[in-house]
């Protein structure tokens, strides 16, 4: 009986600092919220240059994160050739008439110069991989981060241009999948989604942030941008699946990087790729959506 009572304490124990964990980490994330959120806002509001140097410092400092979590698996990918090619991908959006011919560039340098720079090294082990990492990871930040571009626009002036509230739905319907996520995963998280990759996500919280995602695509897709509601269940449903895959998908480099958080930059959400992970895969989605939108009748 006073092993027994012995292991309820400590259970107990156990219980109470997880919660008190949980409830630190809300806080922080809130507090977090709270200030990131309308510097977002202020900068899909602006777009133009402004929105292109807020994609610059992401492109910039998750290139960062990125290359110091593969350090730790022993890898040595070129930050700044990533971070070059990545930028082409990104001036390519601020020139639609010259966006082809530097999408080109951006390619045949990842061959013509990433590559070359590894012939010189005094250990080639491992090179073919981290021309490959050089390479992917330009890829990864650039490419959506310009599609954002892309959409947003430099249109400045009242009424909005349609491309700013794409973007904001964008935004809330990853922040509201986050969220709900968040919340029906911690209260009524049960069964694992993949726990040899992340096992903290459960298909509870995925479940959660899919109908909550949904339903707010279904309100203000239709509001704001007058979709269909058939083709905003389909928004709702694929944003969902690519936030999923987003969140894994870096929750996977981290496990091979054998780190747990990419980075301290935001406090309550780790690195900054911990914060843009279901962003990327998500802006992908709806670059591609908001163009067939387009081109649907109504």
């Amino acid at each position: 009986m006073e092993r027994a009572t012995e292991k309820q304490v400590q259970s107990g124990k156990r219980a109470a600092d997880s919660g008190g964990q949980w409830t630190g980490t809300l806080a922080l994330r809130v507090l977090t919220a709270v200030v990131a959120i309308p510097i977002v806002l202020l900068v899909v509001w602006l777009g133009g240059w402004v929105a292109f140097a807020a994609a610059l410092f992401v492109l910039a400092w998750g290139s960062y994160e990125l290359h110091q979590m593969m350090a730790h698996s022993g890898s040595r990918p070129l930050l700044w050739v990533s971070f070059g090619l990545g930028t082409l991908l990104l001036i390519s959006a601020m020139f639609p008439q010259w966006r082809l011919l530097l999408l080109e560039i951006s390619l045949g340098a990842a061959l013509l110069v990433a590559f070359p720079l590894l012939f010189w090294r005094e250990r080639l082990d491992g090179s073919l991989v981290d021309w490959a990492l050089t390479v992917v990871f330009a890829l990864y930040l650039g490419w959506p981060l310009s599609l954002l571009l892309l959409l947003r626009g430099s249109q400045f002036g009242w009424p909005p241009p349609r491309g700013l509230w794409w973007l904001l739905l964008l935004f809330a319907a990853v922040w509201t999948f986050d969220s709900a996520a968040f919340f029906t995963g911690h209260f009524l998280g049960r069964h694992k989604l993949a726990p040899q990759i992340s096992p903290g996500k459960t298909w509870e919280g995925v479940f959660g942030g899919l109908l909550c995602t949904v339903i707010l695509c279904l309100w203000l897709a239709g509001s704001l941008l007058q979709v269909p509601w058939y083709l905003a269940l389909i928004l709702g449903l694929a944003l969902s699946l690519a936030a999923t895959l987003g969140d894994l998908a870096e929750s996977l480099m981290k496990r091979q990087a054998q780190v747990k958080d990419s980075g301290q930059l935001m406090p309550g959400h780790g690195g900054l790729l911990d914060r843009i992970d279901s962003l990327l895969f998500a802006a992908v989605v709806l670059y591609f959506f908001s163009q067939l939108a387009l081109a649907l009748p109504h």
